[in-house]
Formats: C-alpha cells, sequence, structure tokens
C-alpha cells in the first residue's frame, strides 16, 4: 500500500486542512500499518511556475540549464508518485474562491500530454491507471455547497474534480469543512463534520 500525502495551505499550523489531512493520514495507517507514505509540503517546499522554457522543453527543445533540468524531473517525479500511489490525500483549501496557488503548480507538473492523457479521435483520455482512491480534504471559510447563494463562485472543487477527472482519476472522495470564518461554534462544528467523515472512510 502506498499513499501520497499533499499539503498546500499557507496557514502552518493554523491550517484546518493540514489538521485533517493529517487526521486522514492517521486513520488510514490505523487500517494500513504497512502503507508507505510519500509526503510533500508545498508551501513549504512550493513549485516553481511553469515558463515559457518549460513549455519549450515539453515540445522537444533542448535543455541546457542545469537548474530547469532539475525543476523538469522534479515534475516528472510527481507524475512517478501519482502513478505508483493506492490513496492521494490532498489538502485543498480555498483561496479567493479558488485552489491555493500552490496545489495549482503541482497540477500543472502532473498534467501532461502523452504521460498522464491524450487526445483520442472521441477526446481526452486519461492515462493515469484505474483504481485509485482520491481522498480530498476541502476548507472553506464561507459556505459554497450547493444550496447556497455563493454555490457559483466555487471554483475550487469543480476545477480539482474536472482536472482529477481529465487524467482517469475518477474515485474522489470530498471531505469539507465550511463556514470556517464565521466565528468558533461554526469553525468547531465543521470541524466535528469533517472528522467524523474521515472517521468513516
Amino acid at each position: 500500500m502506498k499513499i501520497l500525502h499533499l499539503d498546500s495551505s499557507i496557514l502552518g499550523d493554523n491550517s484546518a486542512s493540514r489538521a485533517l489531512t493529517a487526521e486522514t493520514i492517521a486513520h488510514l495507517k490505523t487500517a494500513h500499518p504497512e502503507a508507505v507514505i510519500t509526503y510533500h509540503d508545498l508551501a513549504a517546499h512550493p513549485i516553481p511556475e511553469l515558463g515559457p522554457a518549460h513549455v519549450a522543453a515539453r515540445f522537444g527543445a533542448e535543455v541546457t540549464d542545469e537548474t530547469l533540468k532539475a525543476d523538469i524531473a522534479r515534475g516528472d517525479t510527481f507524475i512517478d508518485e501519482l502513478f505508483a500511489a493506492d490513496i492521494v490525500v490532498v489538502g485543498v483549501p480555498m483561496y479567493n474562491f479558488t485552489i491555493s496557488a500552490q496545489l495549482k503548480n503541482w497540477f500543472d507538473r502532473i498534467m501532461v500530454a502523452g504521460r498522464t492523457f491524450r487526445y483520442g479521435e472521441n477526446g481526452p483520455v486519461g492515462l493515469v491507471p484505474e483504481g485509485k482512491k482520491i481522498i480530498l480534504i476541502s476548507t472553506r471559510g464561507g459556505q459554497y455547497g450547493a444550496g447556497h447563494p455563493a454555490a457559483s463562485m466555487d471554483h475550487q472543487e469543480p476545477y480539482v474534480s474536472a482536472a482529477l477527472g481529465f487524467v482517469g482519476l475518477k474515485d474522489l472522495t470530498w471531505i469539507r469543512a465550511e463556514g470556517l470564518s464565521r466565528g468558533g461554534d461554526a469553525r468547531e462544528s465543521a470541524m466535528s463534520a469533517a472528522r467524523a467523515a474521515i472517521a468513516a472512510l
């Protein structure tokens, strides 16, 4: 059993998503004590944004810059880790109605034509092997679920679901803690609900 664990919050010890991903990993370790866990803190060790040189390299340009070579190799490692994982646990905090820049940069490295997807006669085809379970910890200050006035402003969960589906990952479990900025009682209620969902995995 291999587990890939990603945190992307910039809030450190004050992060709700980090607390909940840690509890998720602890729960999974109890069920699978033999599991090997690969962890990335995408805030503490950020992935550089893609630039023109990255795009040129993807289209076959020679790479002579050693820093760029190392960065491309790091991106390849992220794809290898995704392919190898049986379970992926991702902390997905909402910032300004979408995901963190740190997590977006990870998606930019794992969404690579010819490796994680290809275009077939009927459209895109995901190339990531099936059978992986993806557990996504969504934390947000407001309420964005179906039926809430701000639902149309949610560009966090729809983007992540679409991007993962694009590369072939369909078995997604969302665990949500919403309304975290609405005071102590609301925050504690949201965190308790999320913890219960984790315990039920």
